[in-house]
Order: C-alpha cells, then sequence, then structure tokens
C-alpha cells in the first residue's frame, strides 16, 4: 500500500525467488502447510498502522472497563460454560480489513476479534525466510515493541511454558495432524517442546489430566488451548473417549475456553469506534433495513467464515430461528488496495497480543495477513488464484 515499495517488489519478483522460498518453508515440515502462501507480504505505512493500533487500544480499554463483565454475562450458551475461569484472556487477536471509504481514502476496518491464540509460532520464523528470497525496505518490521525474532520466539516460549517443563504442557486440538493450521502446531512443538495432543488422548485421574508418551503416563499441568468450540460440538461422536473437560480438572488455561466466547463477535454491538462498523444483534433490528445491500449477517459462533451471508436478502433474515445468535453488520468496502501482475488484491491483517497474568496490559507482538480476489477472505474464495493467501505485513516503525 506504500506506491514506491510495491512498484519496486513486484518489479524484482521472479518465480524463481518465490519457488526457493516455498520450498524452504515447506522443509520446516514437509507436507505440514496445507493453505496457500502469498507471494507477497504487505507494507503498511504510519498512519494506517496508527489506526489500527488506536482500535485496538479502544477495544482493550473497553475489556478492562467495569461495563464489560455485563455486557458478555450471556455470551457462553447454556451447558458451555467451564469452571475457574481466569482473570484475563491470554490472547486478542483482532483482525482489520484495509478498506475504502466516500473519499477514496485508505482505512482499517475491524472485521473480527478473538480471546482466542492464531499461529503464533509460525509467524516467528515466517519473516525470516521471505526476508531471506525477497528485499524489505529498512525501517519496517513484523514484530512490535522492539522485538526480532530471536527475542520474538523467547518471549513466546517464556508465555507458553510459564513456570513448566514442556512435558507438563500441551497444545490441545481436535485431531490436530488433520487441521490446516498444524504447521503450527509442530513448530510449536519443535520450537518449544510442547507436543500437539487431540482431546481423544487426555485420560483422568484424580482430577489430573493426562496423556500417554510410550506408555508413560504425562501428567498435564498446563494446557495450550487450541480446540475450537464450534467444531469440537460437531466432532463428539469421534473415535476415542473424549474426558469432560468442563468437570473439576487442576490444570492450568491458556487461554479458557470461556474466552472464546466472551471475545468474539458477540462484543461487537457494544464497541462503538469510527474503525467498527456498526453492529447489532439481530434480535434488536426492529424492522429489516430496506437497503440490505450495504450488511453483511454473521452467525455469532462460528470458525473460518462458515455461515457468513454477504449478499443479505429478506428472506435470509426472516428464515432464522435464532436471531439471538446472529448479528447484522455494516458492510465495508474493501480495496483493492496490492497490485499484482493479474491484477488488484484485498488485504485483511491480524494484530496478534499475549496477555501475562502479571501484567496489567497486553502487549502487541506479531501479525498475519491474507490476501484475497474473491468476495471474502479464505481459500475456498480464492481457488485457482495467484497472489493470494497467507503472509505477513511490515508496519513502517
Amino acid at each position: 500500500m506504500i506506491p514506491s515499495f510495491r512498484k519496486a517488489y513486484n518489479q524484482s519478483f521472479t518465480k524463481e525467488a518465490y519457488k526457493a522460498f516455498l520450498d524452504e518453508l515447506n522443509s520446516l515440515h514437509p507436507g505440514a502447510i496445507d493453505f496457500r502462501v502469498a507471494e507477497t507480504p504487505i507494507f503498511i505505512d504510519k498512519i494506517l498502522k496508527e489506526q489500527m493500533l488506536d482500535t485496538c487500544a479502544y477495544i482493550i480499554q473497553h475489556i478492562q472497563s467495569p461495563s464489560y463483565k455485563t455486557e458478555v454475562a450471556n455470551a457462553i450458551p447454556s451447558g458451555e460454560n467451564f469452571p475457574h475461569q481466569n482473570r484475563i484472556p491470554h490472547f486478542l487477536v483482532f483482525d482489520f480489513g484495509i478498506c475504502t471509504n466516500d473519499k477514496n481514502e485508505l482505512y482499517p476496518a475491524l472485521i473480527e476479534l478473538q480471546g482466542f491464540p492464531s499461529l503464533y509460532a509460525f509467524q516467528g520464523v515466517y519473516p525470516s525466510i521471505l526476508e531471506k528470497h525477497f528485499n524489505i525496505p529498512n525501517g519496517f518490521s513484523s514484530f512490535f515493541n522492539g522485538l526480532n525474532q530471536e527475542s520474538y520466539l523467547q518471549t513466546l516460549k517464556n508465555f507458553l511454558l510459564g513456570s513448566h517443563h514442556p512435558e507438563e504442557v500441551i497444545l490441545l486440538e481436535i485431531k490436530p495432524h488433520q487441521q490446516k493450521t498444524r504447521i503450527d502446531f509442530y513448530l510449536t512443538e519443535s520450537l518449544f517442546g510442547i507436543k500437539p495432543i487431540c482431546v481423544t488422548e487426555v485420560k483422568l485421574e484424580d482430577r489430573k489430566p493426562y496423556y500417554l508418551s510410550n506408555g508413560e503416563k504425562k501428567y498435564i499441568k498446563r494446557i495450550y488451548n487450541r480446540v475450537i468450540l464450534d467444531e469440537w460440538k460437531q466432532e463428539k461422536d469421534m473415535a476415542g473417549s473424549l474426558i469432560d473437560f468442563q468437570g473439576e480438572m487442576d490444570v492450568e488455561w491458556l487461554a479458557h475456553p470461556n474466552w472464546f466466547y466472551q471475545i468474539s463477535k458477540y462484543l461487537l454491538p457494544f464497541l462503538h469506534h469510527p474503525f467498527i462498523p456498526s453492529t447489532k444483534f439481530l434480535s434488536e433490528v426492529p424492522a429489516i433495513p430496506t437497503d440490505l445491500e450495504n450488511y453483511v449477517l454473521k452467525p455469532l459462533f462460528s470458525f473460518a467464515g462458515q455461515g457468513v451471508i454477504i449478499d443479505v436478502q429478506s428472506s435470509d433474515i426472516e428464515n432464522i430461528k435464532d436471531p439471538v445468535n446472529w448479528i447484522l453488520q455494516r458492510k465495508v468496502n474493501y480495496a483493492d488496495c496490492i497490485e499484482t501482475p493479474d491484477g488488484f488484491a484485498k488485504a485483511e491483517i491480524r494484530l496478534m497480543y499475549i496477555w501475562n497474568e502479571e501484567e496489567k496490559d497486553p502487549i502487541l507482538i506479531t501479525n498475519l495477513a491474507r490476501l484475497s480476489k474473491g468476495k471474502m477472505i479464505g481459500t475456498r474464495y480464492n481457488k485457482d488464484k495467484e497472489w493470494v493467501g497467507g503472509t505477513v505485513a511490515y508496519f513502517e516503525k
């Protein structure tokens, strides 16, 4: 989005360099990258950067406000509340679409937010490999708060492990070796010694969870939770035993499962900021808007864009049986802002925070980005396209 940098990058790009980059990236864990990696990073200037950071600061301040607990009191669906919720969400993730306003000016619009981890390990090593094969301008970084790759990985290691030995910490997931994000799980293990463990492998003995490693019990003291509850509900009949994670367990959660619901689209109707699209619970919309083309309809609790209706019709709203579980959000205009050899791409940037228990505030540490030439960001909307997929943003310092 900085024209001179974009022009220089595109002119110096070669398919040979891109192939060499992909080959090195895939060599980390062959066959584990199950998503398209884009040909280019994104360059963000100070203005867009500050607009994003200001929006994040507003949301964090709102989460820390006295009204927050009241607002999310009913966020957790009945029967899905987990005991022993901790004071803070360990992860905060904010997704911004790069949009244009009626003056054709670029601005960031908050699209999603979650109190749930993202690809923290993968984004720690991805930039260094990218930088071996492509020129990144001086004065730009994919990391924040003075971090570089080495200090970032050390910070993340300390955060994930806490005071525990790696064998006492697991990355909990549903069928981890089948997930599209498994490259992040494998890097979490190779970098920090934290094994990805399927929910079916966890057993319980006198409130103490454990898994078996070569026939030996390994007691779990800390769970790096990557289970998306919506997926967990769909997979309850999977083969093997599934312990009752809602029962009493002597274990630390990172992050506690309740945050999945409480920091989510559910919070959007309570947020009012210039860079947050106006959002209402569908149950609180007094009448169907006459300009539905300016809205998008989203289920509160779904993942990977499932269930989102972009071209909303009156019948879509009329057919919804549980409007309390849907939001109607003002549509934003994603900008065709990334010039590529075969047209322009849209961009979405995810800012990724961690929050230590002993700290008053979370800290922004890294980001990921995605490029799209379809109606939505995501693989299914970008099949057979180039210069789309996962990448990283470099921010002007």
